[in-house]
């Protein structure tokens, strides 16, 4: 080890001078071992708390095209959407109505288009979920009624009218023989799926796939808001607002099977 020696002033003063200095560097290594020792405590204490350092993690799932409209699978797993407002109808005619799907419609005034994709292909058993769906999203649900008719048309039968502003939003032009569904009941069943999230689809198509305990859903006095809060109670799901959006408007009665 080298030490400098100061030869303008005594060896005393030298001495003096080394004796000042190791005493500030004691303090300086005293302070950085108090901190090195905190900062151990620290560490010690977050690894045995791990519960105060909650991170709240989101899953983010992406949701498919049809997740706008009302929406459900048949009980053969055909894709039936519905429209949710008169400007919904008319996006689903004018971008989604193709040449081998059908389109639903109950028989009264307000009332969602519902088209079942490829639904020219479908039996009669599955068009008939169809127009349950088409039943159950109409206006008829809101009124109270307990059933409606529905008819059902191709592609080639429904149009916008050529003259410009002779149809309102929502309105189409129906042309030739419709399919008519009599007598169509206005009840849905919500159930858990496998993916634990809540199905809510035409009680014809649980019966199709054999679905034993379900919620069964129609019209009745219960606000939308206290229904979803009740479905989603049972069904054991924590996304009202989920459920919200799969029921159409109007009151509810709610039964357990």
């Amino acid at each position: 080890m080298r030490i400098k020696i100061d030869y303008t002033i005594s060896a005393q003063d030298n001495a003096d001078q080394y004796f000042r200095l190791s005493k500030k560097l004691k303090r300086k290594a005293e302070g950085a071992s108090a901190a090195i020792m905190d900062l151990e405590g620290k560490k010690s204490r977050a690894v045995a708390r791990p519960s105060e350092r909650k991170v709240s993690i989101r899953k983010i799932t992406e949701r498919k095209w049809y997740e706008k409209f009302n929406w459900f699978n048949s009980s053969n797993g055909m894709l039936a959407i519905g429209g949710r407002s008169a400007l919904q109808n008319e996006l689903i005619n004018s971008r989604y109505f193709d040449s081998n799907d059908l389109f639903f419609h109950a028989d009264v005034f307000g009332a969602s288009v519902v088209v079942l994709k490829y639904g020219t292909k479908a039996t009669r058993e599955i068009r008939e979920e169809a127009a349950q769906f088409a039943a159950c999203y109409s206006k008829a649900w809101e009124g109270g009624s307990s059933s409606v008719n529905v008819y059902a048309l191709r592609r080639e039968q429904v149009s916008k009218s050529k003259e410009k502003g002779s149809l309102g939003t929502g309105s189409f032009l129906l042309e030739g023989e419709r399919e008519w569904f009599k007598g169509v009941a206005l009840e849905l069943c919500a159930f858990s799926s496998e993916s634990g999230i809540p199905a809510v689809v035409p009680v014809s198509t649980c019966m199709s796939l054999g679905i034993r305990r379900y919620l069964l859903i129609k019209p009745g006095n219960t606000k939308k808001s206290d229904a979803a809060k009740l479905i989603a109670s049972r069904l054991k799901f924590s996304d009202i607002d989920y459920v919200m959006q799969h029921l159409p408007p109007g009151g509810f009665s709610i039964k357990e099977t």
